[in-house]
């Protein structure tokens, strides 16, 4: 291979689950549970410090982070219902977060305000994991953008064409444009 070139980017499903357990940042938990103070929704905030166990989530997994509640879906709803002990939760992340420090804190992040009792996701949910973890941006995140180009090549759609002026243009981003790169009309 020549100096000019790049190696071809390996696919998140070749990337190998680490010998290592998932590290823990234990300065995001304490962040997290300071912003979660008065959070009702956070119901399991008391305990959660305690609960949660970090896996590795299998390579062939099409999501970055996951978070498990042990207890039954019933079990769980009762014990949210009563405000108690959720019982283990595991958080699965992906391989691929170790090459990305940011996109791993923002991932844990995600998931632990899940386990915290903050299960759907929200604005509310959205805005404290951004204050605590904020994401990297597409530019600069060479995951994000493997990610994304991953999407777009298994995209049904590869190019955009304007139905007024006729311009056609190749597809970069996930969301489908609202105007014209060209007339600039909408859509």
């Amino acid at each position: 291979m020549g100096d000019n070139q790049e190696a071809a980017p390996i696919a998140l499903e070749e990337i190998p689950i680490p010998h290592h357990e998932p590290y823990l940042p234990l300065d995001l938990v304490e962040s997290a549970l300071r912003i979660l103070s008065g959070v009702t929704d956070a119901v399991f905030r008391p305990w959660i410090s305690d609960r949660i166990t970090l896996i590795w989530l299998e390579n062939e997994s099409q999501r970055l982070g996951m978070t498990r509640f042990e207890e039954g879906p019933n079990e769980l709803a009762r014990r949210r219902r009563l405000r108690i002990d959720p019982g283990e939760v595991t958080i699965g992340l992906h391989p691929a977060l170790l090459e990305d420090e940011r996109l791993y804190n923002h991932t844990f992040v995600h998931e632990f305000l899940h386990a915290a009792g903050l299960t759907a996701h929200s604005s509310q949910h959205d805005e404290l994991t951004q204050s605590v973890a904020p994401s990297p941006s597409m530019k600069n995140s060479r995951l994000l953008q493997r990610i994304r180009d991953s999407v777009l090549g298994n995209a049904r759609v590869q190019e955009w064409k304007c139905n007024t002026c006729g311009y056609e243009w190749k597809r970069t981003t996930v969301r489908r444009p609202t105007r014209c790169h060209k007339c600039a009309r909408p859509l």
